[in-house]
């Protein structure tokens, strides 16, 4: 009796325990069943349909988003309309591509309140175009733009629109975009009161400002954007509108360090143009509180209004001449420049330019690329000149028919000289023949 109860308590106790085992199994079991969710394939869906979207043309992304509902709110989605690029010509004249107005409507209409990064291209002449664009500013009064980009690749177009009008529609954008970081107008009607209501909304915020060719803003107005902007990291403006005021301006303690300043100088009637002088002690002070900045320098004058330029040391560190420039210039560049890391020459006539690129080599310590267009240079004082730079010159663009044989070098000799001196092979650039 004793034995068979203690098999039945031992059984008892098995059973209980495989019970207890049983239990707790099952607790797991429903432990793990709660911890494991289905995922939610709807907004999963919708996550990777924004990616792709993102990554497709606007006019696939429009065909795709009629699909079905759930493609087509993804379309609609803010994350997709925070950069637009409105392209605009008459489509009666040009065959090129425009924003179609159906668009432009949607996008005034559930849309404004998002866009952000904006530009206006005209890519024809038209007046038309220009005043679509102004039309399509006008509108966005629910925007708040941080980047905005009013650009021609036809000119003149802003420029033949009445000032009011396009004053009134820039103003909008002013006014209502309280963010603006980044500004391109160049070639537009703005004037000194609209950049005083730029100035009123957005100094805290406006770091890049291009405005070169913007015949009605005076060296007062740009310099009330110098004046409170201090943010200010990057202007391009032309050469009436600098002053030495406004070089002070920009190396005021409050002023951020520029990065990057355009000057574009340019003469449209020879002899009829008057350019003043920038004092030397203003170009220290601007240099001294901004010592990296990158200066670039726009020539475009005829060669007797070269006479007030490069007549003492400059910080310039990127020239270009667009025109045919003198010996007696490019001598000067090689005195008065450095700073100079690039040098372009589009012309210069037919005198070899020896000794003023020896001098260039000499003087300016940070050349990197220099590019000469139809202009004369000796293979001898070529390869001179290439061997005082050494390996530094990451960029050499010469045309073959500049290079004239002497007695040390030919043209099929000079390739290898001078791609001994560089560290790399370097071949003349040569004309098309077709």
């Amino acid at each position: 009796m004793k034995r068979g109860r203690k098999t039945n308590e031992a059984n008892s106790s098995s059973s209980g325990e495989t019970a207890e085992k049983e239990s707790k199994r099952h607790k797991v079991t429903e432990k793990k069943t709660i911890v494991v969710q289905s995922p939610d394939w709807a907004n999963l869906l919708q996550d990777v349909i924004l990616q792709v979207f993102q990554y497709l043309p606007l006019l696939d992304r429009a065909h795709a988003s009629q699909v079905c509902r759930s493609w087509n709110q993804v379309f609609h989605m803010p994350d997709l309309w925070r950069c637009f690029e409105f392209e605009l010509n008459q489509p009666a004249t040009s065959n090129l591509r425009t924003t179609h107005p159906e668009l432009i409507k949607q996008i005034i209409k559930r849309h404004s309140n998002h866009l952000q990064y904006v530009s206006f291209k005209v890519v024809d002449s038209s007046k038309e175009s220009a005043e679509a664009a102004c039309d399509i500013l006008s509108q966005l009064v629910n925007c708040s733009l941080k980047t905005l980009g009013l650009i021609s690749t036809a000119r003149p177009s802003f420029m033949d629109l009445p000032k009011s009008h396009f004053i009134s529609a820039l103003t909008v954008v002013f006014v209502n975009s309280k963010s603006l970081s980044s500004l391109k107008i160049d070639d537009t009607p703005v004037d000194d009161p609209s950049l005083k209501v730029l100035v009123a909304n957005n100094s805290d915020t406006l770091k890049l400002l291009k405005m070169s060719s913007c015949p009605h803003v005076s060296p007062a107005g740009i310099l009330c954007v110098a004046d409170q902007c201090h943010g200010l990291r990057e202007l391009a403006l032309n050469y009436h509108l600098l002053s030495d005021e406004l070089l002070l301006a920009l190396s005021s303690e409050k002023h951020v360090r520029l990065e990057h300043l355009r000057i574009d100088v340019v003469s449209e009637n020879p002899g009829q143009t008057q350019f003043h002088t920038i004092q030397k002690s203003s170009w220290d002070a601007f240099i001294k509180h901004s010592p990296k900045v990158n200066l670039v320098m726009y020539f475009f004058l005829y060669e007797e209004e070269f006479d007030p330029f490069f007549r003492y040391e400059i910080p310039v560190t990127h020239l270009y001449f667009g025109r045919s420039v003198s010996k007696d210039v490019l001598g000067r560049v090689g005195m008065t420049c450095p700073r100079l890391v690039e040098l372009v020459v589009c012309a210069n006539g037919l005198r070899p330019l020896d000794e003023e690129l020896i001098c260039i080599a000499e003087r300016c310590k940070y050349l990197s690329a220099v590019g000469l267009g139809e202009c004369e240079v000796s293979c001898s004082a070529f390869v001179e000149f290439v061997k005082m730079c050494g390996g530094r010159l990451s960029q050499l663009s010469i045309m073959e028919e500049v290079l004239i044989p002497d007695q040390k070098y030919n043209l099929e000799q000079i390739h290898w000289e001078v791609s001994k001196h560089l560290g790399r092979v370097w071949f003349p650039d040569m004309m098309p023949t077709w």
